[in-house]
């Protein structure tokens, strides 16, 4: 049985709510039930209060919805043609997006195919309810965790220098904090294995860089860059570390890596870039990245300006001449700093040994 988180009630199975039923309820205010095929079960529903129930996407007899809503419950249709489950109750695992066969056939290449055509109004709600969806997943999942951010570029190769590197501080980081990504490649798959391997010896995280360096790139082959990440995780990792990704189907041509043990995928990227920066109470690393990661370091940067001094959380830069030469973003920041609560509580490092010990120690503040 789910566990119940207030008053809302997830139920996704017959056997659930069978169990629910003879458990003695009496009343399924605050029940979302998901998907069912409730043809024939009316009868038995409606013995009870549904009132403030919830029914998502479920199957009914001709004339039952009628009678359900009547009595006082919410009754949202399927979507029919849309690959993604627009009511679903829980974050993706990597497994869920990729199954077992070639990447052009998963769940995940589905969606992405399907949200680059033209969407209809059903299309477009669907969207919509999915996302709220994963929202709520999110902050249930957030909830009794403690993160730490890493951004960071996508173009970065598993044969670079940076990509070890940030395997270094998600490994730090998640020694003490839940690490959390945007979910990609690049910089962003480094820094959720190391997260994951975080209560391994730092041999071990050495042996999977060296073996993902097999297949440096996404491209051209996601299944060939696939496939030693999956041999990492099927290795003996002893209780691997929860570690959080956060991607999108906008950027879907860039896959999701698979070292993140939850999945918050969203289908649109303004709303997933606003929660993957809210949900990082710990603050945030900034790795050396382009376009999308100064977009970030400064979308952070407002939240901090505008936020009282208990809401701050801090923001740590790596590679000094990266962020005051190459992209100089540091000393636009450093001024919007200046004089404000969030003064203390933004710098600028040359390693990843640094923002580590920065944030474990703002992290257990």
């Amino acid at each position: 049985m789910r566990r119940t988180r207030g008053r809302v009630v997830h139920i996704e199975s017959l056997e659930d709510l069978d169990r629910r039923l003879t458990a003695g309820a009496t009343t399924l205010n605050g029940w979302r039930l998901h998907g069912l095929d409730l043809s024939g079960r009316v009868d038995q529903l409606l013995a009870h209060r549904v009132g403030g129930a919830t029914f998502l996407g479920c199957r009914f007899a001709n004339g039952d919805v009628e009678r359900v809503e009547a009595a006082g419950g919410l009754v949202l249709p399927a979507f029919s043609d849309v690959p993604v489950d627009a009511y679903r109750s829980r974050l993706y695992s990597a497994d869920e997006l990729y199954g077992a066969g070639p990447y052009p056939d998963s769940y995940d290449a589905r969606a992405y195919s399907w949200s680059q055509g033209r969407l209809d109004h059903d299309d477009l709600l669907a969207g919509v309810l999915h996302d709220h969806a994963i929202d709520d997943a999110l902050a249930d999942w957030a909830s009794t965790r403690r993160l730490v951010g890493v951004m960071g570029g996508h173009a970065v190769t598993r044969a670079d220098d940076l990509f070890r590197s940030a395997a270094r501080l998600g490994h730090g980081l998640g020694a003490t904090l839940t690490v959390a990504t945007g979910g990609g490649p690049g910089a962003m798959e480094a820094a959720n294995l190391g997260g994951l391997l975080a209560g391994q010896p730092p041999e071990v995280l050495d042996e999977a860089v060296d073996l993902l360096g097999r297949a440096p790139s996404f491209r051209p082959s996601v299944d060939a860059w696939l496939a030693p990440a999956r041999q990492v995780l099927a290795g003996d990792v002893d209780a691997p570390c929860d570690t959080l990704g956060i991607p999108t189907w906008h950027y879907g041509h860039e896959p999701t890596n698979v070292f993140a043990t939850a999945i918050a995928k969203y289908l649109h990227n303004p709303t997933r870039e606003a929660i993957l920066l809210e949900v990082c109470d710990a603050g945030i690393v900034f790795l050396p990245g382009a376009a999308g990661t100064v977009q970030e370091v400064f979308q952070d940067a407002c939240e901090n300006y505008y936020a009282d001094e208990s809401s701050l959380a801090s923001m740590v830069l790596v590679g000094r001449t990266y962020w005051t030469e190459t992209l100089p973003a540091w000393p636009l920041l450093r001024a919007l700093a200046q004089g404000r609560p969030m003064q203390d509580r933004v710098h600028l490092v040359d390693s990843v040994e640094e923002a580590t010990e920065l944030m474990r120690g703002s992290g257990s503040a």
